[in-house]
């Protein structure tokens, strides 16, 4: 007689082909302030979680560029966010069959990458984030969001 039906784990808690993981999804402004967290599961693409990390962003502005790297060259993401007014900056798969969609005036913006990673080093400071000690995601988006906080206090005061 089992006690529960549920599975034991949430949706960013589900196993990999490696074990267990996450990750922080995280769109930044130009000053690589937090503007949308989101936690997930480690296993799926980081395209397909571009939608969702969107709707939980904190200002009410969608953004006008995304600028991403290899792994979010998609067309049908293109055209998901060309619907919402903002345009992907990233740069072409190698070895992809179509031609090139992006010129080099699109690509020089994909310079200014290292402001999202900036945001990514800000939040590996917190080892708690670098470790994960929490079960549930619940939790652990609640101190990535913490985290987000303490990253914008400290730049606006």
């Amino acid at each position: 007689m089992a006690l529960s039906q549920a599975p034991k784990k949430g949706e960013a808690g589900r196993s990999t082909k490696r074990g267990k993981g996450s990750k922080i999804m995280a769109i930044c402004d130009s000053g690589s302030l937090p503007v949308a967290i989101k936690i997930s599961s480690a296993s799926p693409a980081e395209v397909t979680l571009v939608k969702a990390t969107l709707k939980e962003r904190i200002t009410k502005k969608l953004p006008s560029i995304l600028i991403a790297d290899k792994a979010y060259d998609s067309d049908p993401l293109d055209k998901q966010l060309a619907k919402r007014g903002i345009s992907l900056a990233a740069p072409h798969r190698k070895g992809m069959v179509r031609k090139v969609t992006q010129d080099g005036r699109v690509l020089r913006r994909y310079a200014r990458r290292w402001k999202a990673e900036r945001l990514n080093a800000w939040l590996q400071n917190y080892r708690r984030l670098v470790v994960r000690y929490e079960y549930k995601p619940e939790n652990f988006l609640g101190f990535v969001q913490l985290a987000c906080m303490r990253i914008l206090l400290k730049n606006y005061f």
